[in-house]
């Protein structure tokens, strides 16, 4: 018999390669998705079939993690097998900016699926995975980062997610509920929401090669950060659930890259050589070939309060999991670009027939 899955936020990065990887396995995959006026669903329409299609195996329903009741009511309708909690308002600056409902939606959300498990008595019967972040290292501690560093977060996000970790913890202690925490570091991929730092790099640089934006504005490029490929991840995820006891597990690839050297890995799939000028927010990255300055430093893409350094220990994952990270850096980059460099092509074509396209360069 098949196993059913269900997913909170499915339209994003992660629900998507996970949906993927688990209808590959035979999984039935039920999905939550909020109402949104416009279509949200990019990521996965690929997936969806027709509801009055015979064996449908992948279904999508209306909620959110600040509604508890709909939520009791989807698991108490699907009652699945593994819970993947992927949803969540995930971009660190915005949570500045909206922390009441940062807190509403990654901590409170995360209490409210782990007591709809428990009200409805499945907690024997379902396995729980909750999508944990390197941001809760903030400030570190110490390098690298494994699952015993203790935590000290930066951002409302990450401090929502921490008491998402903790609660998580507590109860599978209290309630003896099969809960995981995967503590995943940055991975990307073609996917990545428009508005983070890989994918924002690597759309600008693709417009910019056509000559369809002037240029790209960053904040601090000195910031490292330990970037996978998202499709690896959600393939960790899967496994922390299949294991005979429940335990957290940090998925990295053990290596750390700067902002700046990010970007100039973006320019050279593009046969673009940046150089770089002036100091502080007065530095600007130049073309080589044409000196035209193509980056700049914008002040307002600081965060109040900056994680300077994050690398994972995957350790651990590598020894119970046999999970180890299968793309490296430069492939990541190569897979984002080209994704890009086919996006921006569509929009040249698309001016030189008349066309208006819309300018999104943040």
């Amino acid at each position: 018999m098949s196993k059913v899955a269900f997913i909170t936020g499915i339209t994003g990065q992660d629900g998507a390669y996970l949906s993927e990887l688990l209808l590959g396995k035979g999984y039935i995959v039920h999905g939550m998705k909020r109402r949104s006026s416009l279509f949200n669903t990019h990521r996965i329409d690929h997936l969806y079939h027709d509801l009055h299609d015979a064996d449908v195996r992948f279904r999508l329903h209306y909620g959110d993690l600040t509604d508890s009741t709909n939520l009791i009511r989807l698991l108490q309708e699907i009652r699945p097998d593994e819970v993947y909690n992927l949803g969540a308002m995930s971009h660190v600056k915005v949570s500045f900016e909206s922390p009441e409902y940062t807190a509403n939606a990654d901590a409170l959300g995360t209490l409210r699926l782990l007591e709809a498990i428990r009200i409805l008595g499945l907690e024997k019967t379902t396995r729980f995975y909750q999508a944990s972040t390197s941001e809760l290292y903030g400030l570190v501690r110490e390098t690298p980062q494994s699952e015993k560093t203790p935590f000290y977060p930066r951002s409302p996000y990450a401090v929502a997610k921490l008491y998402a970790y903790w609660i998580t913890v507590n109860y599978r202690e209290a309630y003896d509920m099969f809960a995981c925490n995967g503590i995943l570091f940055n991975h990307e991929s073609p996917l990545r929401g428009e508005t983070f730092v890989t994918r924002k790099i690597t759309r600008a640089v693709a417009r910019i090669k056509l000559g369809l934006q002037e240029k790209l504005f960053m904040g601090n490029i000195d910031s490292k950060r330990d970037w996978g490929h998202a499709a690896d991840y959600v393939e960790g995820m899967w496994l922390m659930l299949q294991q005979d006891a429940p335990d957290d597990y940090v998925l990295a690839t053990g290596t750390t890259t700067t902002v700046r050297a990010f970007i100039e890995a973006a320019f050279r799939e593009a046969d673009i050589d940046i150089v770089w000028q002036g100091s502080g927010i007065d530095e600007l990255g130049v073309d080589a070939r044409t000196g035209k300055a193509i980056v700049g430093i914008d002040p307002r893409y600081f965060r109040p309060t900056e994680v300077d350094l994050l690398l994972g220990d995957p350790g651990k994952a590598k020894e119970k999991l046999g999970w180890t990270a299968k793309r490296t850096l430069a492939e990541l980059v190569k897979d984002m670009m080209q994704h890009d460099l086919e996006e921006a092509r569509r929009d040249e074509m698309l001016k030189q027939k008349g066309f208006k396209t819309l300018e999104f360069h943040e």
